[in-house]
């Protein structure tokens, strides 16, 4: 089973830009230790970032709509759309149009930030949302999906 992990805007910057806020965690060192996290209940993730929202639109086309017995698909999502959260009407509809289920991601509490970006256009249409946990938030999506899909630990 494959779940995407579409990671949006500034994310290939995580561990520079405002470790404050993000954490001191690398952004490859983030994807290596989510690798390991799901090998372990024996998935695969297909890791993809950009800084370009037509890009995450068309990511999300290709990998989480149609026919969802197509092997080149994921079974679920999980995303971080970074600012385009707060903005972006074209990626809620790509996320609407979605075949599988989407969790929203974020490393920081949105909603216990500037004003700006506390609101979601993304989340009422995602199986759910989680965010403030800094890294644990991606361990917690993907332990969500699994529990999803009954899928058994490798380990």
């Amino acid at each position: 089973m494959k779940f995407l992990l579409l990671h949006g805007p500034n994310m290939n910057l995580l561990g520079e830009r405002k470790p404050e806020v993000y954490g001191t965690v690398r952004y490859e060192q983030l994807n290596a230790v989510l690798v390991e996290y799901a090998t372990s209940y024996g998935l695969e993730l297909i890791i993809k970032q950009t800084n370009h929202e037509g890009e995450l639109i068309d990511l999300l086309h290709k990998y989480a709509t149609g026919e969802k017995a197509d092997t080149s698909k994921a079974a679920a999502v999980i995303f971080n759309p970074g600012a385009y959260t707060h903005t972006s009407i074209a990626l809620r509809d790509a996320v609407e149009a979605c075949t599988v289920p989407v969790i929203e991601v974020h490393m920081s509490n949105i909603h216990g930030r500037e004003g700006f970006r506390q609101k979601s256009v993304i989340a009422p249409v995602c199986m759910g949302q989680i965010s403030g946990f800094g890294v644990l938030s991606y361990f917690l999506a993907i332990y969500a999906l699994v529990k999803q899909f009954g899928v058994d630990a490798a380990r």
